[in-house]
């Protein structure tokens, strides 16, 4: 004979609560939120069987108010460690170990016109510079180049840094992150020196964005835009500025919360809630193809 046990939602909702007002980059949100969601736990909303579906509707009640796609209690078909951060890090080294280190395409098109695509994420520099280098490197000789995000969902603002590095000649201010923890401010630039060749901040640069280009991804596309250094090129993006953290609330349950924001240094503002707006905007799916005309004629020219 076998018996299921049936989730408490209560216990998770209470710790849910607890990160949310001691994490979440605004404050006053994080109450009416927690409010909410106690609200919401005492009508019963919440009596559902299964993790997967209290992980549906708490996502919904998060995203309630003010529409942030990184506040979001997430669902793990797998039992997940109770470490803190270990179950998108889990999840993210299977990416990383079947996607070339996040670099799975590099193709040389008709005239001497590069893609490299970056794709499914911007993982961790510690485990992602050696194949970006790779793969950026081989991209540096081109004439022109297309960096492909439509695929990509986010990552690492450190591994943003580095790609920008690439495609940049001199050390850049390409963001600045305010962290709620300690009220304190931190500045992304470019690096001095990178491993390999750089494609230099003069010959001609695209990137690729569609409506499922998300977080990091999205701050990659903003940042070359915001500096007249690329073209965006497809579909707006997502809209997630707001770097997050995530924490074990049950064995097959991750929230994760927003822990800062972003502020570009050229805009004075962030792509959160509106998504990077593409200066060539089509259908992602015909966004290569629009990308490569552009180059050519400019090379042309």
């Amino acid at each position: 004979m076998t018996t299921t046990t049936q989730l408490l939602p209560a216990p998770v909702i209470d710790e849910t609560v607890r990160l949310l007002i001691e994490q979440y980059v605004f404050p006053e949100i994080a109450e009416q939120l927690a409010g909410l969601l106690q609200r919401r736990l005492a009508e019963g909303a919440y009596d559902v069987g299964g993790a997967e579906e209290l992980a549906r509707l708490v996502t919904a009640d998060l995203q309630s108010v003010n529409g942030d796609r990184h506040l979001r209690l997430k669902h793990h078909a797998e039992p997940v460690s109770p470490k803190q951060g270990a179950a998108s890090l889990d999840a993210m080294r299977r990416d990383f170990d079947t996607s070339l280190g996040g670099a799975p395409r590099v193709q040389l098109l008709d005239g001497g016109v590069a893609v490299v695509e970056l794709t499914p994420m911007l993982f961790p520099l510690e485990w992602a510079a050696e194949p970006l280098s790779a793969a950026l490197t081989v991209a540096s000789r081109a004439q022109a180049l297309i960096v492909d995000l439509r695929g990509n969902r986010g990552g690492d603002p450190d591994t943003v840094a580095f790609v920008c590095s690439y495609l940049l000649d001199e050390r850049t201010h390409l963001n600045t992150m305010h962290w709620r923890s300690g009220e304190r401010s931190e500045q992304s630039w470019s690096l001095p020196y990178v491993p390999g060749a750089r494609f230099g901040g003069s010959k001609p640069l695209y990137v690729l964005s569609s409506d499922s280009t998300f977080s990091a991804a999205e701050e990659l596309a903003y940042n070359l835009q915001q500096l007249g250094r690329a073209e965006v090129v497809g579909e707006r993006t997502r809209g997630g500025a707001h770097p997050c953290k995530g924490w074990t609330v049950h064995p097959h349950l991750e929230a994760t919360i927003p822990v800062g924001r972003a502020i570009n240094p050229v805009s004075g503002a962030n792509w959160e809630g509106t998504g990077v707006q593409p200066d060539i905007p089509c259908a992602a799916a015909d966004s290569l193809d629009h990308a490569h005309a552009l180059a050519l004629a400019r090379l042309a020219g």
